[in-house]
């Protein structure tokens, strides 16, 4: 072999060799640490990745994670590449396919992964669902500590309740969040208490309030599924119903005096009417009696009437 081919030869190797070595000392630790956790991974997996722009060891350390918890056949490393170059949190998803796998709970890497993208915690999410957590019903962050309602009979009741839920993984994407279900958990207890004849029923059964409230499907359209409902805390308010008769009553003095006041104006203006009429009268009759004596006196002048001397005379 003529001398040139051989340093061709010689500087083809030395790059080869220069590669490999490059590749061991780079990707060698991830690659044995996945090859003695029996998800193996090529040099070329791990090198397109760093081309990709992929997190080598993130991608690596997921799949050791969901290889060794028995999902490693469903899940390869292109769909963990892609789920990370999508923009989504791919240990994450990994421990919540964990936790979802020993609870029984049926979730498959595609689902997990929409939700996880959709911006919600399909971690937590998982959590809750096989650990139900406690919603306060009113909230404590919007500032009010109780729900004010009133019976029948005009009573207030102050409640606070408690909302036991875990996710509904079907309809986690898309579906109503925590605000939703303490307003309508909120709207529900209100409606019930003032269907009630009086506050001592309430009072008496609470169970029957968290039972009709139940029994509305209030977790409809929303992503959790509501458990239970538990009465916490009931308070004896005002008795709104006797004051709101007695601001009646009042409001209702207070119109009759506006009439009677009316009335009583009615009459003096009327009196003050007669009393003006009375005088213009007295002025007519006045004015009428002073034209007796000129009537007399133009009629004896015209000779109409005679005067009583003269009738003596004659």
């Amino acid at each position: 072999m003529p001398p040139a081919a051989l340093a061709v030869l010689a500087v083809l190797l030395g790059i080869v060799a220069l590669t490999v070595l490059l590749l061991i000392f780079n990707y060698g630790q991830i690659w044995f640490q996945a090859y003695w956790s029996k998800a193996t991974v090529t040099f070329l997996e791990l090198f397109g990745m760093s081309l990709r722009k992929v997190n080598a060891r993130t991608i690596v350390q997921a799949r050791i994670m969901a290889t060794q918890a028995g999902l490693g056949k469903d899940i390869s490393s292109n769909r963990l590449e892609a789920h990370y170059l999508a923009g989504g949190d791919v240990p994450r998803v990994i421990r919540a396919l964990i936790a979802a796998h020993r609870a029984g709970i049926d979730l498959d890497f595609d689902r997990a992964c929409a939700i996880d993208l959709a911006g919600r915690d399909v971690l937590d999410a998982v959590q809750t669902s096989v650990n139900p957590k406690v919603i306060d019903c009113p909230d404590v962050a919007s500032g009010k500590s109780t729900l004010s309602a009133v019976a029948r009979n005009g009573v207030e009741l102050k409640i606070r309740a408690r909302v036991t839920v875990r996710t509904n993984l079907l309809q986690l994407i898309g579906g109503a969040t925590e605000e939703t279900i303490i307003a309508r958990v909120g709207e529900g207890i209100i409606t019930s208490i003032g269907s009630a004849a009086t506050h001592f029923e309430v009072m008496e059964h609470p169970d029957t309030i968290s039972k009709a409230v139940l029994e509305r499907g209030l977790d409809a359209q929303t992503a959790f599924q509501i458990v239970s409902i538990d009465i916490a805390d009931i308070e004896v308010g005002e008795n709104i119903g006797a004051r709101l008769q007695a601001d009646q009553a009042e409001a209702d003095t207070r119109v009759a005096r506006a009439k009677a006041e009316e009335r009583r104006a009615v009459a003096i203006a009327r009196e003050q009417e007669m009393k003006a009429a009375t005088a213009e009268n007295r002025a007519r009759v006045l004015q009428a009696e002073a034209l007796v004596p000129k009537s007399i006196g133009e009629a004896l002048r015209a000779g109409r009437m005679q005067s009583q001397s003269a009738n003596g005379k004659a």
